[in-house]
């Protein structure tokens, strides 16, 4: 149970950070889509480890390989399965978790749910899983771009309390990809980088906020009440490792207008209803209204911190720990990719939605 997403476009993942593999099948993607490894390889770069001085140095090079649903190229409308092998796996490092429950973490919950856990760099729980919804996300993503006109493209917008001043009617994915931490903003960036890497420095970990547009997406995506575009972007980003918060259009900062500074108004433009301000965030009553897409999540800092912390053992007793293995000191540059394909994987799946029963 939980392992699955989506209603049309639906994806399971599965696998374990220290198993022999991680993978995702999707099913309902549509038939005769041109589709290869080079299609999904990109995204997965931009997520693994050992990329940058900022991200934990476990060398992986995720190299995906789609065993079913396609065949000269292209989709046949059968379920896709892709996986990617584990290879720099070291359990030895994460021993003393075997014991000890690593605090803010899975560890302590898992095993009272189950009364059993992969405790080798957190098993099912650490953020290794995500190489499945990204694989899937690539998918989604060349659907949204092919098909309906709609891109989707997320960036770090806060570390801390550094903020980065962009234009997320205009940023581009080149600016984004420009620096290793993945803000579009140079002179933010170069101060992440240094926060980042004195908080690694200092054997501890530092969250922040990460900023995701959707634009070209049509009017009437959405469904009503409990399905929400809004609730089901949601869901999709709070089930993301390490995600604590989730905001669309002006958030919690719109508590503090009226009604009257909040609305935003409609105006025809080019013979089409349009906004004059997109505080709604793309999206009135659950449904599209033909503007930009754009929210906001906030990452936690990453539980695992090379520094001793009081826990508790498997006895119930009262213990030390400090952990040792590889971790993200700051799991931002490496969650934009995620936050993209969990976008995409929610957009895809209400593109199809509403084709299917609007037409």
């Amino acid at each position: 149970m939980g392992n699955s997403f989506g209603q049309l476009f639906r994806i399971t993942t599965w696998g374990e950070s220290h198993g022999g593999g991680i993978g995702v099948v999707i099913d309902g993607c549509p038939p005769r889509l041109k589709l290869t490894e080079a299609d999904i390889q990109p995204d997965l770069d931009r997520r693994r480890p050992g990329q940058s001085k900022i991200v934990t140095p476990r060398k992986e090079a995720d190299r995906v390989q789609i065993l079913s649903g396609t065949f000269g190229g292209k989709t046949l409308g059968t379920p896709i399965s892709m996986w990617v092998k584990n290879e720099d796996m070291r359990p030895e490092a994460y021993s003393e978790m075997a014991t000890m429950f690593r605090p803010s973490h899975a560890d302590y919950t898992y095993q009272a749910k189950y009364g059993i856990r992969n405790w080798q760099g957190g098993g099912r729980t650490s953020a290794r899983e995500t190489i499945g919804r990204v694989a899937a996300g690539a998918v989604a993503k060349k659907i949204l771009r092919e098909q309906f006109g709609v891109n989707v493209l997320a960036f770090v917008q806060q570390v801390q309390k550094l903020t980065a001043k962009v234009d997320a009617n205009t940023v581009t994915f080149k600016q984004v990809e420009s620096n290793i931490v993945r803000c579009p903003d140079q002179t933010a960036a170069e101060k992440m980088i240094r926060l980042i890497e004195k908080v690694r420095r200092a054997g501890d970990s530092v969250g922040g906020v990460i900023e995701c547009v959707a634009r070209g997406v049509p009017v009437g995506w959405g469904e009503p009440v409990f399905d929400r575009l809004e609730a089901d972007l949601a869901k999709g980003m709070l089930s993301l490792p390490a995600s604590k918060g989730f905001e669309i259009g002006s958030g919690f900062a719109g508590t503090l207008l009226t009604g009257t500074q909040h609305n935003d108004a409609f105006r025809m433009k080019g013979g089409k209803i349009r906004t004059t301000t997109n505080l709604s965030g793309g999206i009135q009553g659950g449904i599209s209204n033909g503007e930009t897409v754009y929210f906001r999540v906030a990452f936690k800092p990453v539980a695992t911190v090379l520094r001793p912390q009081q826990t508790v053992d498997v006895n119930f007793k009262n213990a030390i720990l400090k952990a040792r293995g590889r971790h993200d000191p700051c799991v931002l540059p490496r969650a934009v990719p995620m936050v993209e394909a969990m976008a995409a994987l929610v957009l895809v799946d209400h593109a199809l939605r509403q084709r299917a029963q609007c037409g």
